[in-house]
């Protein structure tokens, strides 16, 4: 039972950006990944969710013992695995709730069961929203329209929340926010760690991992990961910069 990345090579219009990146996130595990700009930690994101424009040139992408490294992107999000995006898209014409509850049924679906009842669901997304410290009000509003950079990315955390996937790769969740912010959503990840999940963190900095603590950490450099070890590695990355990793 694991998320496994073996030997994997990636490319965006024919620039090779991910050179033969290995993984194993079991759940139960929080890796997080840091490197400089460049470095090819978003790329290979983007890649394991099956963005289009990111081409696997070689290697797999192995999810509890099955390859989906062929699979659509919504085929992976059923079989459980999520991204949270560093970016998240603003969608007018679908709220927040409308969306969680057609993702939530989609999985559902693969699992072979029925679809979520009204007051279950209202449950769920009442739960989520409290742990959030985010008001009822977030779930009727267009997905993410208008939304502050803090609200976006506990919009992330909120669906995370909501779908309790298998893994979780969280493309640096903690970019633009303040440190209020930054507390709940490190919170909300800390609520969601259970011995049953795995997190893939991507952060250039250590102040998210100052309050999420992190099993593994790896630092990527120009696709490659060059160094891993354990929190202490994170430290050393505070205190001496990227250079010694080059």
């Amino acid at each position: 039972m694991s998320l496994e990345v073996k030997d994997l090579e990636v490319s965006v219009e024919d620039e090779k950006i991910v050179k033969g990146v290995s993984l194993n996130v079991k759940p139960g595990e929080i890796h997080a990944i840091m490197g400089p700009n460049g470095s090819g930690k978003s790329t290979l994101c983007k890649a394991l969710m099956a963005n289009p424009e990111y081409n696997i040139d070689s290697g797999k992408i192995i999810l509890d013992g099955e390859e989906i490294t062929e699979d659509e992107t919504d085929e992976r999000a059923r079989k459980g695995l999520f991204l949270g995006f560093q970016y998240p898209a603003e969608i007018s014409g679908i709220s927040v709730a409308e969306f969680l509850r057609e993702a939530l049924n989609a999985k559902r679906e693969e699992q072979g069961k029925e679809p979520v009842k009204t007051s279950e669901f209202r449950e769920i997304v009442n739960d989520a929203l409290d742990m959030l410290e985010m008001d009822e009000e977030y779930a009727r509003r267009y997905l993410n329209k208008g939304f502050s950079g803090g609200e976006k990315k506990r919009n992330e955390i909120l669906q995370l929340a909501v779908l309790q996937p298998k893994y979780v790769v969280l493309d640096e969740i903690d970019s633009g926010l303040d440190i209020d912010a930054l507390k709940v959503v490190a919170d909300g990840i800390n609520n969601l760690a259970t011995d049953e999940r795995g997190f893939l963190m991507i952060t250039h900095y250590q102040r998210i991992l100052d309050y999420v603590q992190p099993d593994h950490v790896h630092v990527m450099v120009d696709g490659e990961i060059v160094e891993s070890g354990g929190p202490e590695m994170a430290e050393k990355l505070e205190a001496e910069g990227y250079e010694w990793a080059k």
